[in-house]
């Protein structure tokens, strides 16, 4: 096995750009940290290309890794605080291929989709995604605004749910088309006075909803287009529901 002992070593350098949607994008990799996100990457088929590892991480994972036939590199605590992005990163990690955007363009869209409208919070975009793993949804489209899907922070939030359903960025006027070609009703989660009350909605296999911005709520343009708007009533002195928590009630519901 490798080992890598310096932070100035070349692949480390380039590996620590990962950590930014510009590195990300010039080498069409990213990064994972953490055995459970390496783990739930092997366990889903993921593009993992080269594991990272402290001694002791390796000793802790040999037999899980044992299988693993691509490069395993050692590295020392000091490289993985230079490559982590948590205050006391365990010292494991894995150097993944992007996924490919064509492969889900050309699919047909359909089932229950969660959209995410400039969600900029990683806490709640990686619950959001991990309720609608829950909740037994198709996928997520992470629209212009929101955080970034491979943006470290947003990874550990997702806690590997990502690996377990679809997840799409793009542009969500595009998508909401897609959805609609298919004859998907279009949710909307904003209180205005033409909204209706969630409960009044009957559940399904093939629907679409929306989640707007932690302050803003959804942009006019989406709310315009959408099939009906809903609201969960608020039954004590609270003035909203965070919207992470929101979501989940919706989507608990809404899937049949």
């Amino acid at each position: 096995m490798e080992k890598i002992t310096s932070v100035k070593n070349s692949r480390i350098k380039e590996w620590k750009k990962l950590k930014s949607k510009k590195g990300r994008e010039k080498h069409s990799l990213y990064i994972l940290e953490s055995w459970h996100l390496v783990s739930e990457a092997l366990d889903s088929n993921q593009d993992v290309q080269v594991i990272l590892t402290t001694p002791k991480q390796f000793e802790l994972h040999n037999e899980e890794l044992i299988n693993y036939s691509k490069e395993i590199i050692e590295i020392n605590d000091e490289i993985a605080n230079d490559l982590g992005s948590t205050i006391t990163p365990q010292g494991i990690f894995a150097i993944v291929g992007l996924p490919s955007s064509n492969i889900i363009e050309n699919e047909n869209i359909d089932g229950s989709w969660l959209l995410l409208d400039n969600i900029q919070d990683p806490g709640n975009i990686g619950t959001m995604v991990r309720t609608a793993d829950a909740a037994g949804m198709n996928g997520v489209i992470f629209g212009e605004g929101t955080s970034n899907q491979f943006n470290p922070k947003v990874l550990r939030a997702m806690q590997g749910s990502q690996f377990h359903l679809k997840i799409i960025e793009g542009d969500l006027n595009h998508w909401i088309d897609k959805l609609k070609e298919n004859k998907l009703p279009i949710y909307g989660s904003e209180l205005n006075d033409e909204a209706s009350i969630y409960s009044d909605i009957k559940p399904s296999r093939q629907f679409a909803l929306i989640m707007g911005n932690e302050g803003n709520g959804m942009q006019k343009k989406l709310l315009d287009i959408t099939t009906k708007n809903l609201y969960i009533p608020i039954k004590g002195n609270a003035e909203s529901l965070n919207v992470a928590i929101a979501a989940g009630v919706l989507m608990f519901h809404l899937q049949k």
